[in-house]
């Protein structure tokens, strides 16, 4: 795949160059990191909707330690090297990782969370798809993964966060809709 050579060529030989975006993708790609944002959103999310964040943080983490450990399966399956085991020419700004390249498992876990909540709450992405995109560029920039990876880390974990939302949102006690004083009037005045 002469594409991903070159794409992950081009976004990595922009590392060491600029302190700042070197400290960034290496903060980003830091998983531990990622706990703090996961926890002012679950703060958030259980105070605005105690019921839904009850349920579904649970089902949402289940989801991305399994997807987690089906990623570092794929690895071995796929048993891609990583660029920074098979190109000469990368820069590197962190110690090569011990497993194979594909998929890239920050994307998988980073992508699932959120196609999660774009499922559930549809104005979460504007904030949500931003971040995936920078972890996942991130990845490459550093030297850990080629772009496919990255991208296919997005597809496994965008279409396995949505449809557990999305089955999530089929079950009757996940949401239950609150009727409008309107409706319930009416809905009263025809019974007598």
């Amino acid at each position: 795949m002469i594409w991903d050579v070159f794409f992950t060529r081009l976004i990595n030989g922009l590392a060491g160059k600029h302190t700042w975006a070197d400290w960034l993708f290496l903060t980003l790609s830091d998983p531990d990191m990622l706990w703090l944002p996961g926890i002012l959103l679950g703060s958030y999310w259980l105070w605005r909707s105690p019921r839904e964040a009850l349920i579904g943080g649970p089902i949402l983490g289940l989801s991305i330690g399994i997807l987690d450990f089906v990623g570092a399966q794929l690895k071995y399956l796929a048993a891609r090297p990583r660029p920074c085991v098979s190109m000469n020419d990368l820069v590197q700004l962190q110690a090569c990782g011990k497993t194979f390249s594909f998929p890239s498992n920050h994307a998988v876990n980073t992508a699932t969370a959120a196609a999660f909540f774009q499922v559930l709450y549809p104005r979460s992405g504007w904030i949500s798809w931003p971040i995936v995109g920078l972890i996942g560029i991130g990845r490459v920039y550093i030297g850990a993964h080629y772009v496919s990876d990255v991208i296919g880390g997005w597809m496994i974990g965008a279409l396995c966060g949505a449809g557990i939302a999305w089955l999530l949102l089929q079950g009757p006690r996940f949401r239950q809709r609150v009727l409008s004083p309107i409706v319930s009037t009416q809905a009263d005045s025809s019974a007598q």
